[in-house]
């Protein structure tokens, strides 16, 4: 069965994040994207852990499921779609690649902000934290606290512990727990970011090196960036999407094709980077990230890497040391050049969200009233995003809404766009038009049928 899994996000209870961020509101917009396995985020928290429990239940796979079902039956969709489709024999079921007959799980997850001091630096590393059960994410709750964390403060807990130790609780609480380096390369907060990272996973986890088998790219960098450096070709690369708002879910994603929905195959997908099992990753184009390039927010300069060096990684108007971005510190670790692909790696496909699709076509902002609406309409005639952006042909998008966002979806998947890099902490641009063709768009209607 193909399975699409957002492993990472935050919930209500972590800072600067939807209200929204709950299972029953995940599970609707889990639909609407299309995800068939969605995290819960934020396990440690006490009150939010409680809801989890009350919400959610165990169905014996390692994943859970909503004890009061109100997701809409997938199939359903389907039927919907086609009724709403002005022409069935166009809007024939064999089109779809997905199976509709999955419904949403969750996969109980955490991600803990660790901030120390080690070998003369200070270090904050985020990682991410995926378990099977309740009962191990009491046991690494119930040690946190013998520790004095302070779980309450935060869905994303700062703790003064390092990497190496939460991942030495994670795995004494249940050896299956997966531990995974989140966003990388981000430069405040990652594995290996330029402000207070690590040169190798191994400087980081030591001996534990070798239970640690996969990082998150974070949407700064994507697969191919990572490819470069040799020392990661053990290390599985997963895409998920932080999201802080639920129409964030998915932005970021993987897909993979299941015998069975569960916690085991999803271990050994991402142990053994499993091609057959683990499909491809979804991912932006690393641009839009919001730590690609180097830069200075507050003096609005942004620069490659390559002109960061000529400036001797100095901003040229506050004259302070530049935020190295991520492509920076790809360059100044990889020990390959751009562009090379090792034997047997997960391939990967950038896409650009639907709703900023919709918006740059109706040349109104994303999150109005009008590119809503007409999102909304797609995702009825098209059963859910990921089916629209991954799977329809050019002309059933046109069928289900305008010749204008079937040119715009075709070349977002050709990777036939344009891009203003994102850098300290600003989100980058993409474009699917160039100017000169957003000049001369005529006015679309932004309801839909």
């Amino acid at each position: 069965m193909r399975v699409i899994a957002d492993l990472h996000i935050h919930s209500k209870y972590s800072r600067a994040t939807s209200k929204q961020m709950e299972p029953v509101v995940l599970a609707h917009w889990a639909e609407k994207k299309g995800i068939n396995l969605i995290a819960t985020g934020d396990f440690t928290h006490p009150r939010y852990l409680s809801e989890l429990k009350s919400t959610l239940m165990e169905d014996g796979s390692g994943f859970l499921r909503l004890k009061n079902d109100e997701s809409i039956d997938p199939k359903s969709k389907v039927k919907e779609a086609k009724s709403l489709h002005n022409s069935s024999k166009d809007f024939d079921l064999g089109f779809f690649n997905l199976d509709y007959s999955v419904e949403t799980k969750f996969i109980l997850s955490g991600e803990i902000s660790c901030i120390y001091k080690e070998k003369g630096r200070t270090r904050r590393i985020h990682l991410l934290i995926l378990v099977p059960d309740f009962k191990t994410a009491d046991k690494i709750i119930a040690t946190l606290e013998k520790y004095k964390c302070n779980l309450k403060s935060d869905g994303r807990p700062i703790v003064g512990l390092s990497a190496k130790k939460i991942a030495e609780i994670c795995f004494e609480a249940n050896e299956k727990t997966l531990v995974v380096p989140a966003h990388a390369w981000t430069p405040w907060f990652a594995i290996f970011g330029s402000k207070s990272g690590y040169d190798s996973m191994e400087e980081c986890f030591e001996e534990l090196t070798p239970k640690i088998f996969a990082i998150e790219t974070g949407l700064s960098s994507d697969p191919a960036m990572n490819w470069r450096l040799s020392c990661l070709d053990k290390i599985t690369f997963i895409s998920n999407s932080d999201a802080h708002s639920p129409s964030n879910i998915g932005r970021e994603a993987n897909v993979f094709e299941f015998e069975k929905f569960n916690y085991a195959e999803l271990y050994e997908a991402l142990k053994y980077q499993d091609k057959k099992k683990f499909l491809y990753t979804i991912e932006f184009f690393p641009e839009e990230g919001k730590y690609h390039y180097d830069g200075h927010a507050s003096c609005k300069f942004v620069c490659s890497s390559e002109e960061s060096k000529k400036l001797n990684n100095n901003c040229p108007v506050c004259k302070k040391e530049l935020v190295l971005g991520v492509d920076h510190r790809v360059n100044a670790l990889a020990d390959r050049t751009a562009g090379f692909v090792p034997d047997n790696k997960i391939p990967y496909k950038s896409l650009v969200p639907l709703q900023e699709i919709i918006a740059e076509c109706l040349r109104k902002k994303k999150g109005g009233k009008g590119p809503n609406e007409y999102y909304e309409t797609m995702i009825k005639r098209g059963v859910n995003e990921f089916n629209i952006l991954l799977n329809l042909t050019r002309e059933q998008i046109k069928n289900i809404s305008d010749d204008r966002i079937a040119e715009a979806i075709v070349r977002v998947r050709e990777g036939r766009i344009f891009s203003q890099p994102g850098y300290d902490g600003v989100y980058g641009v993409i474009h699917v038009f160039s100017e000169q063709e957003q000049k001369k768009m005529e006015p679309m209607q932004s309801k839909l049928f």
